[in-house]
């Protein structure tokens, strides 16, 4: 069981909001501005990839397709083009398909309910807690890979949280998460930037962090972490980087491209037809006959 912290959780919540608000990125999807559909935009995008790849990204996609029925209404492989170089391009497949189950279902409009959002094609535990708190300013634990370091450290006195969350964690996070609904959303996004920006993964800023006086981890002297090695990953000669190469002569080229154009971008052959079949088998690309391909339409 995750352990008890030592301050109280209303202190805990004081110091995150105040240095939040001094320290708080101004990023588009956090002004009040930002509609619910920018703010799943963002969500998306964000999943595994920096902000500052996000934001032109971003910016582009709102621009082309500012709701959800201007995205239902083009053809998928759009999505996949507009992504772009941000990485893992099924998050463009999976976005549009919530677009469109947006459109069908919902009248063109996001959802504020978490079981609608989380129902979304796409869309996980995470996200939907995410954009019901960052979106609709409702009361929902939102753990992000940011947010489980911070509690790792500040709560639990250990340098990194478990490879999965586990029930402790969210034992935890729901423990913490403040009553009124309001505080709870900026308690939500507080954390997570705390995580982003002081409490990071390789090289905290210990002395600037406003929870060091009250973090468990230090507290115990900040040993090393001792569970099972930590991954790291890698990109260099992987089928994920053979991918990304097709998939951009793909995008660039607006319409059928021969299997020529494909196999020169890799040589390789059959690491080149493992990625290929599996960008088909994750319907990023179809064939369109023997030997010729598009993104999909």
């Amino acid at each position: 069981m995750a352990a008890t912290p030592v301050t109280p959780a209303p202190l805990l919540h004081s110091t995150v909001l105040d240095w939040y608000e001094s320290n708080a990125r101004d990023l588009p999807w956090r002004t009040p501005e930002a509609s619910p559909w920018a703010v799943m935009v963002s969500e998306f995008m964000l999943q595994q990839t920096p902000v500052k790849r996000v934001l032109p990204a971003y910016a582009a996609w709102l621009e082309r397709w500012p709701t959800p029925a201007d995205l239902a209404a083009d053809a998928p492989g759009e999505a996949v083009r507009m992504w772009g170089r941000l990485g893992y391009p099924r998050r463009a497949l999976r976005l549009h398909a919530a677009a469109v189950a947006i459109t069908r279902e919902h009248g063109g409009r996001v959802p504020d309910d978490h079981a609608a959002l989380l129902a979304l094609p796409g869309v996980g535990e995470y996200t939907a807690a995410a954009v019901a708190s960052f979106a609709f300013r409702q009361r929902h634990v939102v753990l992000d890979t940011n947010v489980r370091r911070v509690f790792a450290r500040a709560v639990d006195g250990v340098e990194y949280p478990a490879q999965a969350t586990t029930a402790a964690e969210r034992r935890t996070a729901t423990g913490l998460l403040p009553a009124d609904t309001g505080t709870a959303a900026a308690w939500a996004v507080g954390v997570m930037e705390l995580g982003a920006l002081v409490c990071t993964a390789r090289s905290p800023d210990c002395g600037g962090c406003p929870l060091r006086r009250h973090c468990a981890w230090q507290a115990a002297g900040c040993p090393p972490y001792q569970g099972p090695p930590r991954r790291g990953q890698t990109y260099e000669g992987t089928d994920r980087q053979v991918r990304g190469k097709l998939l951009a002569v793909l995008r660039d080229a607006h319409g059928e491209v021969p299997q020529a154009r494909l196999d020169a971008v890799w040589p390789d052959q059959v690491q080149r037809a493992r990625a290929l079949d599996g960008l088909v088998a994750d319907g990023l690309v179809e064939p369109v006959a023997q030997g010729v391909y598009r993104l999909p339409q």
